[in-house]
């Protein structure tokens, strides 16, 4: 998550994303000044946001902290600075953006009324994204880095997988044996006999979606599930991200 500096889940291209899409994030590089530096971070005047006048009790003087590689959080931003942080002094012209990275969505936030933050855009949603490599961690009270897809900052997503993509969440299906399962994206498949395995046999027959499916979106669930298996898009998804995926319950 960006850092103030210290003094005093529809995107904007229309996409609907979900938790377990695996995207490629960047953001141009832009000219900014560097406001000020210490040890752990380089504070930068940031070029797309402005300041909130009307946010209540809430005050953002228009700089963001980056960290440098001497502070612990340096491996977690996404933000780099060219010429590097640590080569910065105050007064500074410097470039600031994200190269390509390829990230999966732990978690879609929405905010009704938009969150008071003290800059524009007010956030309406967040994704939580993890870097390639980096797995969800159930012990940890907060994981995942913040963006907001439609906030100002000209990220650039680009879904490159959506594991299950031809089903809803909370879709009814009944499976190759028989058996009928409810899925909650992207991992929790719950099986209405309470059995084993925990996943479901594929193809799929799409029983549920808001009501009485549609006859095209029965025939494009069996059409998705005609050939391959849950395995092949757990797989597809491992592949993408070095992740493991969250395990069923």
């Amino acid at each position: 998550m960006h850092r103030q500096a210290e003094s005093g889940v529809h995107s904007g291209d229309g996409v609907r994303y979900r938790a377990g899409d695996v995207l490629r994030m960047g953001c141009p590089f832009t000219e900014v000044t560097v406001t000020g530096v210490s040890w752990s971070d380089v504070s930068v005047r940031w070029p797309w946001w402005e300041i909130d006048v009307a946010a209540d009790g809430l005050e953002w003087n228009g700089d963001v902290a980056l960290p440098t590689s001497a502070d612990y959080d340096w491996e977690s931003e996404y933000f780099r600075t060219r010429p590097a942080e640590d080569t910065l002094k105050a007064g500074d012209r410097c470039l600031v953006g994200i190269p390509p990275t390829v990230v999966h969505v732990l978690a879609v936030r929405h905010f009704d009324p938009p969150l008071e933050t003290g800059w524009l855009p007010r956030p309406a949603t967040y994704l939580d994204v993890l870097r390639q490599g980096e797995s969800h961690d159930a012990r940890l009270e907060e994981q995942g880095y913040e963006i907001d897809p439609a906030g100002g900052v000209p990220f650039r997503l680009e879904l490159l997988f959506r594991p299950f993509a031809f089903l809803e969440t909370g879709d009814e299906v009944v499976d190759r044996d028989g058996r009928a399962w409810k899925f909650d994206a992207p991992w929790c498949w719950d099986a209405f006999d309470g059995g084993q395995p925990n996943t479901p046999s594929w193809p799929l027959a799409l029983l549920f979606r808001n009501g009485e499916p549609t006859p095209e979106a029965v025939a494009a669930v069996a059409e998705a599930t005609s050939t391959g298996s849950h395995a092949d898009e757990v797989n597809r998804w491992v592949e993408l991200t070095r992740a493991e995926p969250i395990a069923p319950a």
